[in-house]
């Protein structure tokens, strides 16, 4: 089978735009950013029986966190702070004679980070994310599967690593009209028992999340889309305390505009900017991202 055109952004399977994104349910510093809110327009509008290829991915988003919410939605300033992140994304796509009309992938991704808050500022290389996809068509517009992905728990330096183990896992879909495109997740994070030698073991909130992308297929070359996305994260447990952390839930939701640009077949670019429009303990999105996406 050939590709079609969109289905080079492919870029698919989103990194989790987590690494540091999913420490929202652990005590500390919680990082803005919404479990893969790096996704963009056609994320999941996958092929099936297909020769194999692969794809290179590279993501960044900044966000400068200004003001916080309270315990009761309330956005106060302070409290927030700037940091950029980025995922390199190595992903083998593939079909099976075996496995007719089915579509997987496997992704091996590479989280980054750097932060500036409180007069400090760190950075370095964070967990490292892999797992596999599978989707079907149900028909020729539309895509459905899962994905679910594991987190290491180190990064190159201890502001930069979760210390314990993650599973990331959703269901994706997408629908293609002629001129416009609606795709998406709804998934969950859920993290092992975080140990720590001579103080209290805790267990990290569950994470709820989704992300929903409508774009306009304006011309060949450009694509403005709207982006929605939801996480709500359960409270951290002190496992040794057997209480849940006072204020360790959060909630928020955000809304974003966007452009994606089709270079080529094998190339496109995807800028856009959100911003919070509701929250619960947890800094604002005050966010830009950016996707790089090459196809061979």
């Amino acid at each position: 089978m050939r590709l079609s055109q969109r289905s080079v952004w492919l870029c698919a399977m989103p990194c989790l735009t987590l690494a540091l994104v999913i420490t929202c349910g652990t005590m500390g510093a919680r990082a803005a950013d919404i479990t893969l809110g790096i996704i963009g327009p056609h994320e999941y509008d996958l092929p099936v029986d297909f020769k194999p290829f692969n794809v290179l991915v590279q993501y960044g988003d900044g966000n400068a966190a200004g003001n916080t919410y309270n315990s009761l939605g309330q956005r106060n300033p302070g409290g927030g702070s700037h940091t950029w992140s980025g995922l390199t994304k190595y992903v083998h796509f593939r079909s099976f004679d075996a496995i007719p009309h089915v579509g997987f992938a496997f992704e091996l991704i590479q989280s980054e980070s750097y932060t500036l808050a409180n007069g400090t500022d760190f950075g370095g290389l964070g967990p490292t994310i892999v797992g596999p996809a599978a989707w079907f068509k149900p028909n020729r517009h539309s895509t459905f599967g899962f994905q679910t992905f594991m987190q290491t728990p180190l990064g190159t330096r201890t502001a930069t690593s979760t210390n314990y183990w993650s599973n990331i896992s959703s269901f994706i879909f997408d629908y293609e009209w002629k001129h416009f495109s609606f795709d998406g997740d709804a998934g969950t994070v859920v993290g092992s028992t975080l140990h720590v030698k001579g103080a209290h073991s805790y267990s990290p909130g569950v994470v709820f999340y989704s992300n929903l992308r409508f774009s306009w297929k304006a011309t060949r070359l450009i694509e403005p889309f709207f982006a929605l996305d939801w996480q709500n994260v359960k409270g951290t447990y002190d496992r040794t305390a057997s209480r849940y952390l006072d204020d360790s839930s959060s909630r928020e939701i955000a809304l974003g505009l966007g452009m994606m640009f089709n270079i080529s077949q094998h190339l496109s670019f995807t800028t856009r900017y959100t911003h919070s429009v509701d929250g619960r303990n947890i800094p604002e999105s005050n966010a830009y991202y950016v996707k790089f996406v090459y196809l061979w």
